[in-house]
């Protein structure tokens, strides 16, 4: 069944943005800008059962990368470790490095064009965060991608006003 995607982005109510270029998402497959942080999750190199969940607040530049489960990261020693490289990386991908780089309020924001431009313009240092509310997230994202095509409402999503309320 092909869908008008066209037709179902100019009536959503959400505002849909087109990735800048498209990503892999093998290596990070969720990344957003949620919370005052840029935050996703990012499949561990040595552990296909493992996952990590990367973050850097927007502002102070506090980063922090765990296991799903709260583990810290090995390679948190007082910088940023790979996942968290991975994230800025994917972000940048997604978003377009100009916007990721307001986003954070990284030094000339304008001129981001990769993850390490990323990296190299934080002033913050490792900030422990709870990784449960971004993997819930994920999750959430994931079960999406079990449900049959349709074009019928979902049931979990008809609180959302499919009309401009009167006033």
């Amino acid at each position: 069944m092909d869908i008008d995607t066209t037709e179902w982005a100019r009536q959503s109510t959400a505002r849909v943005l087109t990735p800048v270029k498209p990503r892999k998402l093998a290596k990070v497959p969720f990344v957003e800008m949620a919370d005052g942080r840029l935050q996703g999750v990012v499949s561990s190199g040595s552990d296909i059962e493992r996952v990590y969940v990367s973050s850097i607040a927007a502002g102070t530049h506090g980063y922090n990368c765990s296991t799903n489960n709260n583990r810290p990261c090995g390679g948190l020693r007082g910088q940023p470790c790979k996942h968290l490289e991975s994230l800025a990386d994917e972000a940048v991908l997604q978003y377009g490095g100009t916007r990721v780089g307001r986003y954070l309020r990284v030094d000339d924001p304008d001129t981001v064009t990769s993850g390490s431009d990323v990296l190299r313009r934080l002033h913050g240092q490792h900030e422990p965060t709870p990784a449960a509310t971004v993997f819930s997230r994920f999750l959430r994202h994931l079960a999406y991608l079990e449900i049959p095509d349709t074009t019928e409402p979902l049931v979990e999503m008809q609180w959302f006003p499919a009309t401009k309320a009167a006033d």
